[in-house]
């Protein structure tokens, strides 16, 4: 096929702002279009795109490589439309196949204890790697707020914390007892060691300064090793993941996980409710006498899945010590 002047000029102009592998990407999905088209897709209509998306999923292909060719052809009819050539862009109009949002990786609750456990130990930085981990995993922070967390937004007695998260919002969230007693062990034993620069956070280094979320990502990864996690796979937002999802199996409402975790959609928090249905499965499957497994792996990863009231360390914390996580 000749090639197409207008597709050509749209990407010598992209090339001078992006990589020469996404020029290439570019290329390749306008190009696809082309050829279904079989004109030049200058002069594509609304219709023939739809058909076009169509004949995609009627192919197969995952709904992210539809996403992206739909947003080659987006980025061109723009650029049509800056040159004067349309007035119009027909791909804005495509309705794309809606992309699964993966569920969540938790933690199991044997798997949170060993990560807490890993910690233990009486120097200050034992200390302060402790009360961070309870804080992380017992009151389903983002690292950004418990990082961010000054002493004064402590509250000990009423076994309150007061964060402040995405967009300026302030909420306080309620934190069992092992997790107080953390934080007034590291604030009595722990941080007067640590604070030679007098600094207000609550999360200190080694060196007095303010704890950085690389810091708080690096302690995590070596109580993982400690622990005998991967410790890839153990992150502070596994700990906030794990939270909600244990939360929830032991009979917290949504709502108010959603004002625990800060979430400005209950959508967003209704993805864990996702987790809580696989693993229900996961522990009929194990448990249940005459329950049908699938197949040999299921079985074995489910065996060693321990009841959400096993050990809960979320027992330590708000459901245990308010009579109810709601």
């Amino acid at each position: 096929m000749e090639r197409d002047r207008d597709v050509e000029g749209f990407l010598a102009l992209l090339a001078a702002t992006r990589a020469a592998k996404t020029v290439e990407a570019y290329r390749r999905d306008l190009g696809a279009l082309a050829a279904f088209l079989g004109k030049p897709i200058a002069k594509a209509t609304l219709e023939g795109l739809e058909t076009y998306t169509a004949q995609l999923r009627a192919d197969g292909l995952p709904p992210a490589t539809i996403a992206r060719r739909t947003a080659a052809a987006r980025s061109f009819y723009r650029h049509q439309q800056l040159l004067g050539a349309r007035d119009d862009n027909p791909a804005a109009g495509v309705r794309l196949p809606r992309r699964p949002r993966p569920l969540p990786k938790t933690l199991s609750p044997g798997e949170a204890e060993r990560l807490i456990a890993a910690a233990a130990g009486t120097r200050p930085r034992n200390l302060r790697d402790q009360a961070l981990v309870e804080l992380l995993y017992g009151a389903g922070l983002r690292v950004s707020e418990a990082i961010g967390l000054d002493k004064s937004g402590v509250d000990l007695s009423g076994r309150l914390v007061r964060v402040v998260g995405k967009g300026g919002k302030e909420r306080v969230v309620p934190i069992g007892r092992h997790a107080a007693e953390s934080l007034r062990r590291y604030l009595a034993k722990g941080r007067p060691f640590l604070d030679s620069r007098h600094r207000p956070e609550l999360f200190l280094n080694a060196r007095g300064g303010p704890l950085t979320r690389a810091g708080a990502f690096l302690i995590l990864r070596k109580l993982a090793q400690t622990a005998g996690l991967d410790p890839l796979r153990v992150h502070p937002h596994l700990l906030r993941h794990s939270f909600a999802t244990h939360l929830l199996e032991g009979g917290a409402d949504l709502r108010s996980v959603q004002e625990m975790l800060g979430h400005a959609d209950l959508s967003t928090t209704e993805l864990y409710t996702h987790v809580t249905d696989r693993r229900r499965r996961e522990l009929y499957f194990q448990a249940h006498p005459h329950a049908r497994r699938r197949n040999p792996e299921e079985h074995v990863a489910t065996r060693s899945t321990p009841h959400a009231s096993d050990g809960n360390r979320l027992g330590r914390g708000v459901a245990d010590d308010e009579g109810g996580a709601g």
